[in-house]
């Protein structure tokens, strides 16, 4: 199937024309720095920097993290189809894959709980410890899967 899969017209235009890999790479960095950038600055205020930044003006950038998400999902789709053999079998893609499922999880439990919240935060500057463990969660799993998704190239 991985086989197959590196042999349609998306995957030889990402992984042989000019083009296809630097722009695709490209979308991929762009929808990274969306996606990492929000979430770890909204995981970053519920642990307690920041204090001048409302919880509720972070909820606001919401959709925008998660079109960041969806860029960064379809661009990694398509990167992935080029080397679809490669990347199946590689330890490090295969850790940054489970890392960004469970950020993901760990974004919409906490989005949630913001959009629920953040104006009680606002008000009473007190987080629940459990949304500052999974803001501590979420960090960590963000910053693995960009080193392992480094480390794809060298493992």
């Amino acid at each position: 199937m991985f086989e197959w899969l590196e042999g349609t017209a998306v995957a030889l235009w990402v992984g042989e024309s000019l083009y296809g890999y630097p722009f695709m790479l490209g979308c991929h960095v762009v929808g990274l720095a969306i996606v990492v950038g929000l979430f770890v600055m909204r995981d970053l205020r519920l642990i307690g920097c920041f204090e001048g930044i409302s919880y509720e003006s972070l909820d606001s950038l919401r959709k925008l993290a998660w079109t960041g998400f969806v860029i960064n999902a379809i661009s990694g789709c398509f990167l992935f189809t080029s080397q679809a053999t490669m990347f199946v079998s590689n330890t490090a893609f295969l850790l940054k894959i489970s890392m960004i499922f469970l950020a993901a999880i760990c974004g919409a439990i906490i989005q949630n709980k913001m959009r629920d919240e953040g104006a009680t935060w606002d008000s009473s500057g007190a987080v629940v410890g459990s949304v500052k463990s999974l803001a501590m969660l979420s960090i960590a799993l963000w910053m693995g899967a960009i080193i392992a998704g480094r480390l794809t190239a060298y493992v």
